[in-house]
């Protein structure tokens, strides 16, 4: 049970570029306390992505350093599949990052999220970044403590909209869709920003180099660098600029207002198809993004000049 009245995040994530950007947002924001993070496979290897969470501890050091706790290696019940746009260390390829020791506080993550879920209840925000494996293996253990806290945003899903590795599936409902029921089917409400919302995110070149001109110096130019992986590709395939899916989810996490929701049955296909289904709301999806205030806090927070 929460003693006081503050606010606690629980982030579970696969780093991944705009991971790593939705991260330094959450160590950013004064609304909450960070307290976990957890890792699980998706856009990179587990083991990859919880040496991601490490170099960008050692990037950021936030403070209080959150628990860190590794965890699925793979989908439920699926080979793993990754995702090469983020390169294959997960932040761009470069070669110069320090090097960090990755020494988690725990290889159970399911089982710290079940804690943490019984310890903070009402005060946790769980805020799902990547697929849902962990979540799932959480549930299983105990829902009822799961469904006890005050929120679960998840980043995923595409409504109303193609998605971005099948017609119809976005990534992260397509690597682990058996997880995804397993949420739902638990009586688990998902706070789901989908694809709908994120491609109104969107970061150009010219928004991060302003950025990082506010904010000259190492840790700036990394952020630069790193981001710049991701903007190339999307600029090669003529996008306007870089969908910031998982810095949306950590902005509505913390201020819901960001975006109009819609109460929907979510209906999860075999492939990660996530679309309307019939039968009472079980979730809602972020529809419309207020794109202007959500970049003004994206920009404002992720590469702060006090750091």
């Amino acid at each position: 049970m929460a003693s006081d009245s503050r606010r606690y995040a629980l982030i579970d994530t696969d780093p991944g570029i705009d991971d790593a950007l939705a991260l330094l947002l959450a160590w950013s924001s004064p609304e909450w306390t960070v307290e976990v993070v957890t890792t699980v496979a998706g856009n990179v290897a587990m083991e990859t992505g919880t040496r991601n969470v490490f170099r960008l501890l050692d990037l950021r050091r936030p403070m209080p350093a959150p628990l860190v706790a590794s965890g699925a290696a793979s989908p439920l019940a699926r080979p793993l599949r990754v995702a090469p746009y983020h390169g294959d260390d997960g932040l761009g390829d470069l070669p110069d990052w320090p090097t960090v020791e990755t020494r988690v506080d725990s290889a159970d993550a399911a089982g710290v999220i079940v804690e943490s879920a019984r310890r903070r209840t009402q005060a946790l925000t769980i805020v799902a970044l990547g697929p849902l494996t962990n979540l799932a293996l959480a549930v299983e253990r105990d829902a009822p403590a799961v469904r006890g806290v005050a929120r679960v945003v998840a980043m995923g899903g595409a409504i109303d909209v193609p998605g971005n590795v099948t017609p119809d599936a976005e990534f992260n409902a397509h690597v682990d869709p058996d997880a995804l029921a397993r949420v739902l089917e638990a009586g688990i409400w998902l706070d789901l920003v989908p694809l709908d919302a994120t491609r109104q995110a969107l970061l150009d070149r010219a928004a991060l180099d302003a950025m990082v001109r506010r904010a000259p110096g190492a840790a700036a130019e990394r952020i630069r660098r790193v981001t710049d992986f991701a903007l190339r590709k999307d600029e090669t395939h003529g996008r306007g600029g870089m969908s910031l899916h998982d810095p949306l989810a950590v902005g509505v996490a913390l201020d819901p207002t960001l975006v109009q929701w819609e109460s929907i049955h979510l209906a999860v296909g075999p492939d990660g198809e996530t679309r309307r289904g019939a039968g009472p709301p079980n979730a809602r999806f972020a529809r419309l993004v207020d794109t202007p205030r959500f970049l003004k806090l994206f920009l404002e927070r992720v590469c702060p000049a006090c750091w």
